[in-house]
Formats: structure tokens, C-alpha cells, sequence
């Protein structure tokens, strides 16, 4: 442990930061390849009302993860306050879960980014482009705080300009101010409700709920940051109010734009269904830009998440968990040992994608998208208890800095909302595998901490 305590975090990160941060942890993959999928599965207007229900459960666990953030500001965040108000094996499962999330999803994203790049260049294999941007993306991480700080400030600044443009775009196309490809009269909302509000049915808002989730996933980034920001009591707050109105206009926005569009037809996922509506628009070269925009966005959101899977490792470490080997920090404050263990875990990931990409990819939105959900509902379970215990304590809530509103229906709906979405997929073939995958690795996490224990207590016990 001395080791570990030779050198620290650096609390270097700033408001710009931190927002940028949550904002290239959420916009990847999930918003920008996985909307066509959604699309397809709960039509046009299922999606617009999928991705509102998505930003209220967003919203109302980030209302909740504000509190705890700010009266606890520490790295690795969720596990902590898991362990400490709902149980330690929790807190060592949701830890595991959340490391889980992000590496798989790293996965993900240096496919997607690998098959981006195919549209250029369609004779370089797609795992070679991959490769390459993993060791970007490791190299970003393992330097300095500042410096990856910095690197996703730009690296989010891209995307965000670029949606921007898009819905732009997209609402003078859907009017007619921009004329449609081969003289198309302007679609308006015609495409929203051609076949039907709920085309297969009102229950597909509630199969596709775990990808919206999976889109949404990242805005929590803002509570692992905690540790290694500047004046956490004020920037967190700041940090968690800009993302969250921005995160509900961009997706939002997109989404309506991109299914008044894109009829159902010819959404897909594996083509991004943004280049399908800038080539329906006519842009120049659009469609190459928009290309390039979202393999920032990618590159961007994998950025955010091996950053966030190495915190969470190194907290897992630093409360005496796992092998502290993790919980060593360089003269920089970066968790190197941390950072490596979790590209591996992420590039296990990429050869998983390699081998059957078609299917694949699905499912490894569906198990990141579950493992984030049951994070969610344990940063509202965690408030739950923290402020019944904190009033039991017999603090006032005013003495909070920053307190959830209208508590306990805040987290209590935020859950309760995140449960509906795991029920869901159960019933979509497609992504009940995350069920029974993610099951298990739960039962797993909560087995291993127990025996982990039990071992730990029965040496301490021999050694008196």
C-alpha cells in the first residue's frame, strides 16, 4: 500500500471537462449506429417516445448521482457508495458490472470505428483499423489526466458541433427548404406515421428500452470524475445541469429528425442511419463528413470509457478487493496497471466482434446496456438509503450542497423505471442473451466477493 500512496490523483479536471466528458462517454455507438436498429424494432414514433422515456431515467439518476457526488466526491464513485449504503458485496458487483460495461463497449466501438472506416478504405481489413485505434486510445489514457481531459474536451467538441449541424440539416430537409434527393416532396413527420404509430405493437417501446439505455449510458461518467476534478461542490452541479439539457436536445432532436427521414425499411445496423439521411439529402460529400464526425464520436466515447473502467478498477483495488497492484498510481496520477488490464478486457471484446460481426455487435450492446441499467438503479438505490440515513443521523437536508429534489419519488420512479427496461428484454429474442449472460456474471460477482471474504477472515483468524 505504500506504493500506492507515494503518488495521487490530480485534481486538474475542469467544468469544460467534465461535460465534455459525459458527452463523449454518451455519444457514440449507441446514438449514432444503434438509433437504426431501435428504428427498426419500435418504428419512428416508438423511438421519439423511447428516447424521452430515456432521458427522464437519465435525468432522474443523474438527480440522484448529483447528491452523492458532491457530499462524497471520490474516484470510482458508484462502488463506493454501493458498498457503503446498500452492501459491500453489491458495491464489489456493481464495480465489476461497470468495468464490464465500459469494456465491452470498448469493443464495440473499435469495431464500429473499424467498419466506419471501411466506407474509405474497403480493402484494409476491419480489425487492423481497429487495432490502431486501440493503441490510440491507450496511448490518450495512459499519459496524463490533463492530457485526456484535454484530448476528449476536443474530441467531444467535434460531435457536439457536428449533431448540431445535422438537426439543422435535417429540420430544413423534413420542411422543404432543403430540397430532397431526386425531387422527393418534403417528408414532414410523413415518415413518423406512415406505418402507424406502434407498428409492431406499443410492447416494442418497452423491448427497445435496454438500447436506448445503452445510448444514454456515459452521463454518469460525471460521478467517477469526482475525484480528480477541480472544486468538486461547485463543478459537479454545473456539470451535471449542462449535460443533462444538452443530452436531451441532441438525442432527442436527432432521433425526430432521423425518423422523419429514414423510413423504417432502411434502417439497419450496420450502416449509420446519419450517412443514409445526409446521402437522401444530397449534401456534397456530406455523407464522408459525417463519416469522419462519427468516428470522432466513437473514438471519443471509447476514450471516456477506458478512462472510467481503470477508475473503477483502481477503487475496487484501493478498498482492498482485488490485488492492489491496480490501486498504483504514477508520478502522473494516471492508474496505469488499471488502464491495461482494461484494454485487454477490451480488445477479448473486439475478437468476440471479429468473429460474427452481423450478430454481435447486438449483443454486446445488449450486455453493456444491461450492466449499465443495474448500475443506474443502484445509484438510486444508494441515495435512497444515504439521505434516509443521513436525516436518521439527524443532519438537515439544507446542509447538503447539492440535494436530489422530491425525495423519495425521484429515486424511487428512476428505479422502478430502470427494472422495467431489464423486464423488457426478456421478450426480444435478440437481446434476451443479455439476461443470460449477465445473470450469471451477478451471481458470479456476488459468489466470488462472499468466498474472497471468507478465505480473507480464515487467515487473519489462523494468523491470531
Amino acid at each position: 500500500m505504500e506504493n500506492k500512496r507515494k503518488y495521487d490523483f490530480q485534481r486538474q479536471m475542469q467544468a469544460r471537462h467534465i461535460i465534455m466528458l459525459s458527452l463523449g462517454g454518451v455519444i457514440g455507438t449507441g446514438l449514432f449506429l444503434s438509433s437504426g436498429y431501435t428504428i427498426q424494432q419500435a418504428g419512428p414514433f416508438g423511438t421519439i417516445l423511447s428516447y424521452l422515456i430515456g432521458a427522464l431515467v437519465v435525468y432522474l439518476v443523474m438527480l440522484c448521482l448529483g447528491e452523492l457526488s458532491v457530499h462524497m466526491p471520490e474516484t470510482g464513485a458508484f462502488h463506493s457508495y454501493a458498498a457503503k449504503y446498500i452492501g459491500p458485496g453489491t458495491g464489489y458487483t456493481v464495480a465489476w458490472l461497470y468495468w464490464l460495461t465500459w469494456t465491452v463497449a470498448l469493443g464495440s466501438e473499435f469495431t464500429a470505428a473499424g467498419l466506419l472506416m471501411q466506407r474509405w478504405f474497403p480493402s484494409i481489413s476491419v480489425w487492423i483499423w481497429s487495432a490502431l485505434f486501440a493503441i490510440l486510445v491507450l496511448a490518450l489514457n495512459a499519459w496524463t489526466v490533463k492530457f485526456f481531459a484535454e484530448s476528449e474536451f476536443w474530441f467531444a467538441s467535434i460531435k457536439v458541433f457536428a449533431i448540431v449541424i445535422f438537426i439543422i440539416l435535417g429540420a430544413a430537409a423534413m420542411v422543404g427548404f432543403i430540397p430532397m434527393i431526386n425531387a422527393q416532396s418534403a417528408p414532414l413527420f410523413s415518415n413518423v406515421t406512415s406505418a402507424g404509430l406502434f407498428p409492431n405493437g406499443a410492447f416494442a417501446i418497452l423491448m427497445t428500452m435496454l438500447a436506448v439505455n445503452f445510448a444514454f449510458s456515459g452521463t454518469e461518467l460525471i460521478g467517477i470524475a469526482a475525484g480528480e476534478t477541480v472544486n468538486p461542490e461547485k463543478t459537479i452541479p454545473k456539470a451535471i445541469r449542462m449535460t443533462l439539457w444538452r443530452l436531451i436536445i441532441f438525442f432527442v432532436g436527432t432521433i425526430i429528425v432521423l425518423s422523419a427521414l429514414l423510413p423504417v425499411s432502411d434502417a439497419s445496423v450496420l450502416e449509420s442511419p446519419f450517412v443514409a439521411v445526409l446521402e437522401r439529402i444530397g449534401v456534397p460529400y456530406a455523407a464522408d463528413i459525417m463519416n469522419f464526425v462519427i468516428l470522432t464520436a466513437i473514438l471519443s466515447a471509447a476514450n471516456s470509457g477506458l478512462y472510467a473502467s481503470s477508475r473503477m478498477l483502481w477503487s475496487l483495488a484501493d478498498k482492498k478487493t482485488i490485488s492492489p497492484i491496480f490501486a498504483k498510481l504514477t508520478k502522473r496520477g494516471v492508474p496505469l496497471n488499471a488502464v491495461l488490464f482494461s484494454m485487454l478486457g477490451g480488445v477479448l471484446a473486439l475478437f468476440s466482434s471479429i468473429i460474427a460481426p452481423d450478430t454481435v455487435y447486438i449483443v454486446l450492446v445488449s450486455i453493456s446496456g444491461l450492466a449499465v441499467v443495474i448500475v443506474w438503479m443502484s445509484i438510486s438505490a444508494s441515495q435512497f438509503l444515504f439521505r434516509r440515513r443521513y436525516i436518521n443521523e439527524g443532519n438537515s437536508v439544507n446542509d447538503l450542497a447539492y440535494h436530489t429534489p422530491l425525495y423519495p419519488f425521484v429515486p424511487i420512479v428512476s428505479f422502478m423505471l430502470c427494472l422495467a427496461s431489464c423486464i423488457g428484454i426478456a421478450f426480444d429474442p435478440t437481446q434476451r442473451i443479455a439476461l443470460y449472460c449477465g445473470i450469471p456474471f451477478i451471481l458470479f460477482c456476488y459468489g466470488s466477493y462472499y468466498l474472497t471474504q471468507t478465505i480473507k477472515k480464515r487467515g487473519v483468524d489462523d494468523e491470531e
